[in-house]
């Protein structure tokens, strides 16, 4: 019999939940099989089995167990159950399946619960938590019209009683403590100010639309919004130091890099993975980076090493419809850029009266170490950037640089 033992994660780390077992008791698992997820107070982390055999848990889903503790064991010497093939035999690779969409913004993945295409596709869409559908479809699968009734009945479960007064208790997990404590601490610890710009989108949805053929053909990829602002805050960031610093004791670190950290919200809680050395990626690096980095949040499979150490952050409210927010800076770095919904707005353009697809720009920062010349310059530049993207190929004017003015 193996006892399988909760693994060290991370230096200042000494407890975790275990939140899932994968296999359940009495299961047989094969050597280096996951069988357990846990999580602690930064991320999501897997246990898999060190032996093959029959497996005897002993931890229960929801315990807080410490590090070093026995989560389950392995009866190594247990019969292996007939048709199961050896491991020198390996099982064949199931046949493939259609691709399910899904959203890193749902509050569940999609791809993890039975659904038709189509009311997988609308799920998608719309991030309608499959946790408030009821299906009625054979063997708990969600069928388009359940779906739609859940449109139809937001904040209450198709079934329930309009009216009802039930109330329930949830045990806080680790991370969204962490979460709690980590934006207290930020509204209690900085001297937090915000300014606010909007900027013409004008100029990068015609880029978008001209372009998303040819770029998804090139690159495999997507062009998104987040790519713009990533390489447009990446100029700025450079120009103006203090924006990418932080204050450590009675010191301020400076960055001659770009870490950008991009806030998703994942199945339990938002997370901020860092996209390092942007200011060195291409378009498509960093759109890349973001669907690698938004499909492991989705998947709880971040590791800490892509949760730490980011000296900016951009979030964006905008794909849950917010017109313009305060966000919280993530200490300890001193800014975040909010981005939000674009909307057409009556706007004056050489004095006419035009509609523009518009969007608001929050950057809240750390009066401590960035002043209002600096928060206001850098929000500009940003907004220069991504009015005229022509400039984020060297990051100035190409007349004004062949001028040298």
């Amino acid at each position: 019999m193996i006892d399988i033992r909760i693994p060290t994660v991370g230096e200042s780390i000494s407890e975790v939940t275990l939140v899932k077992w994968v296999r359940k008791n009495g299961d047989w698992v094969e050597r280096d099989e996951v069988i357990a997820e846990l999580e602690s107070e930064k991320a999501t982390f897997e246990i898999n089995a060190e032996k093959a055999g029959q497996l005897e848990t002993v931890a229960a889903e929801g315990d807080t167990l410490r590090i070093g503790d026995i989560a389950c064991r392995i009866d190594e010497t247990a019969a292996r159950p007939e048709g199961l093939p050896t491991e020198a035999t390996p099982a064949p690779l199931p046949s493939a399946a259609p691709a399910v969409p899904a959203t890193i913004a749902a509050p569940a993945s999609v791809a993890d619960v039975k659904a038709t295409p189509v009311a997988a596709a609308i799920m998608a869409d719309k991030k309608v938590d499959p946790g408030a559908i009821q299906p009625s479809g054979t063997g708990g699968r969600i069928m388009k019209q359940d779906v739609l009734e859940a449109l139809a009945n937001p904040g209450r479960k198709p079934g329930t009683v309009a009216g009802t007064r039930q109330e329930r208790r949830e045990r806080m997990s680790n991370l969204r403590k962490t979460i709690s404590r980590r934006l207290v601490e930020a509204k209690n610890s900085t001297a937090m100010l915000t300014t606010f710009n909007e900027v013409d989108m004008s100029r990068i949805m015609d880029v978008r639309s001209k372009y998303k053929d040819k770029f998804k053909e090139a690159h495999g990829v997507g062009l998104g919004f987040m790519s713009f602002f990533t390489k447009a805050c990446s100029y700025a960031l450079m120009e103006w130091p203090a924006v990418n610093a932080y204050i450590d004791g009675d010191e301020i670190i400076y960055h001659d890099y770009c870490d950008i950290s991009i806030a998703v919200s994942a199945p339990k809680g938002l997370v901020v993975p860092v996209i390092r050395n942007a200011e060195s990626l291409s378009m498509a690096g960093i759109e890349q980076k973001v669907i690698e980095l938004a499909g492991k949040a989705r998947d709880n499979k971040l590791s800490l090493e892509e949760m730490q150490g980011g000296t900016f952050t951009i979030t964006n409210g905008g794909v849950f419809g917010s017109l313009m927010s305060t966000p919280i800076i993530n200490i300890p770095q001193s800014a975040i850029l909010g981005m939000h919904k674009i909307e057409e707005r009556a706007v004056v353009v050489n004095g006419q009266i035009v509609a523009r697809p518009m969007m608001y720009l929050a950057l809240s920062y750390d009066h401590r170490i960035i002043d209002g010349r600096e928060s206001v310059g850098f929000l500009v530049r940003v907004k220069e950037l991504l009015e005229n993207p022509e400039l984020m190929l060297m990051g100035k004017d190409p007349v004004r640089t062949l001028l040298e003015i």
